[in-house]
């Protein structure tokens, strides 16, 4: 089971979402990713990778992070200042560099 996270800053109203579960993924026989999502539990149980939404702090640039292959920093900027889409809370806001991103309360979206 997955649950959607949705963020906003109050300054400018930029809004993130992403799902717990990232982006699992498995190789096919051509050496392609094949990303497999709940309900899917055939296609999940052959995974061996995820590839993790990321969000730069310093240019905005939403980007994934494979866990078999991890980044330390943004592919667009070079900057390190790059957080999981899950854990934006309390995080500076990319967009306006002003406001602070915040759960949405109340949004409650589970797959």
């Amino acid at each position: 089971m997955a649950i959607c996270y949705k963020f906003e800053c109050h300054s400018c109203g930029m809004r993130k979402g992403a799902w717990s579960d990232g982006n699992p993924y498995f190789i096919d026989e051509s050496g392609n990713k094949i990303y497999a999502y709940h309900p899917n539990h055939e296609l999940l149980a052959r995974c061996i990778g995820n590839d993790v939404p990321h969000l730069c702090l310093g240019c905005g640039e939403a980007f994934n992070v494979d866990n078999r292959t991890p980044l330390n920093a943004c592919p667009k900027c070079a900057s390190t200042n790059i957080s999981d889409s899950c854990e934006l809370e309390g995080k500076p806001c990319p967009a306006c560099k002003s406001g602070v991103l915040t759960k949405v309360e109340g949004f409650n979206v589970i797959s």
